[in-house]
């Protein structure tokens, strides 16, 4: 009778650990979609942002032309990304990832023009831009914390048997490409 209990009572913690486990995972996971969200939603007011801060340094700088070409392509690109339900976070990052090449190399232009740097407009959107830059840097390391939090859940035992039971795979950090890590080249 009492090795029934004994037995009873493992099954039961090990069905409660195994409930406790999986409902982990799954709010990992769920944070992990929800710090994609978060850069997502910064992404998308910086993609909105951009068209109008061309247009200013457009005003004063008509001539750097395939400065704005690079940028509204490098945007274009994002927007599709972001657009596309089959795109990977790989994908997404590289082409953000682009466009943030081709926004230093949009104020590297316009700091070559004194007038500009004067236009009250400009000064706005830079700094508008700028904050949101610095939201997109804080969910970009947000999301990696949670992802990294995720995927050690997911490889470390006894967690990685619920992992593989119920198939929760690795989530994929928004990493910098190689061309990103390169100091931009201007020249005028």
């Amino acid at each position: 009778m009492i090795a029934l209990i004994v037995i009873l009572v493992i099954v039961v913690a090990l069905v409660l650990w195994g409930v406790g486990a999986y409902n982990g995972l799954v709010v990992l996971r769920n944070r992990v979609k929800n710090g994609w969200a978060q850069i997502d939603v910064q992404l998308k007011q910086r993609a909105d942002l951009i068209p109008n801060l061309v247009e200013t340094v457009k005003g004063y700088a008509s001539h750097e032309s395939q400065v704005f070409t690079q940028v509204t392509q490098a945007r274009a690109g994002a927007v599709a990304a972001a657009n596309d339900p089959n795109a990977t976070t790989q994908q997404r990052a590289a082409a953000e990832n682009a466009l943030s090449r081709a926004l230093v190399n949009l104020q590297a232009t316009a700091e070559a023009y004194p007038q500009l740097q004067a236009n009250q407009n400009f000064m706005d959107l830079q700094g508008q831009l700028k904050g949101l830059e610095e939201k997109i840097a804080y969910a970009r390391q947000f999301y990696n914390d949670v992802v990294m939090k995720y995927n050690n859940r997911i490889e470390t035992v006894p967690t990685n048997i619920i992992a593989g039971l119920f198939h929760f795979e690795q989530a994929q950090p928004f990493a910098a490409d190689e061309a990103s890590r390169q100091v931009p080249q201007v020249r005028f």
